[in-house]
Order: C-alpha cells, then structure tokens, then sequence
C-alpha cells in the first residue's frame, strides 16, 4: 500500500506521519486490494480536519473528519474509512452469492 500524507497549514512532523501510518496498515485487515491511500490534513483556525481518499481495486471511496485535536479526527477518519470498506466488502461478497444490499 502506498501512502502519501501532506498537510495544509500545518507541517507533517514524524510523529504524526508514523501515526497516520499505523492507522491506515490496519484498514488492509478487511481488504488487501487497496492500492493507495492520500491523506491531507489541515489546520483551520480551532479546527483539525483529515480528509483521505482510499484507491482500491474496483473503486475509490473518500471520507473526512473534524476535530479540536489532530488525532482524534485522524481516528474518527479511519473509523469512517473503515466502514465503508466493510461495507464495499460486503456488497462485493453479496453480489457474488446472488443477496446484496440494495
């Protein structure tokens, strides 16, 4: 997985990119077809933004979240990621076994 981090109003410290890293390794859990993941996360005056958009092999899927403190939208960021990728999964699954979600 090839993960690109870049940062608007706000310098990417190691920290933060090796957290934003461990983050994203545990979305390969529920899918190992993803190819690349861009994170860009900003600084609003009290307002901590990460947007990231998830390439994957049938498709791309985009999630944002915002929070007064950095790691916790990065959390609720990968939470969000981490459903729909679930729920990708499962409309794949279901439309190979004849029931899907529609």
């Amino acid at each position: 997985m090839q993960l690109q981090v870049s940062g608007r109003h706000l310098e990417i410290t190691n920290a933060i990119r090796e957290y934003v890293a461990d983050k994203f390794t545990k979305l390969e859990r529920h899918s190992s077809k993803i190819s690349s993941v861009n994170a860009i996360l900003s600084i609003d005056k009290l307002r901590h933004q990460a947007e990231a958009t998830v390439r994957f092999d049938g498709g791309e899927i985009f999630a944002n979240a915002d929070s007064e403190d950095m790691y916790a939208a990065i959390d609720q960021l990968t939470d969000k990621l981490d459903r729909q990728i679930i729920k990708q999964k499962e409309k794949r699954i279901g439309r190979l076994h004849g029931t899907g979600n529609r």
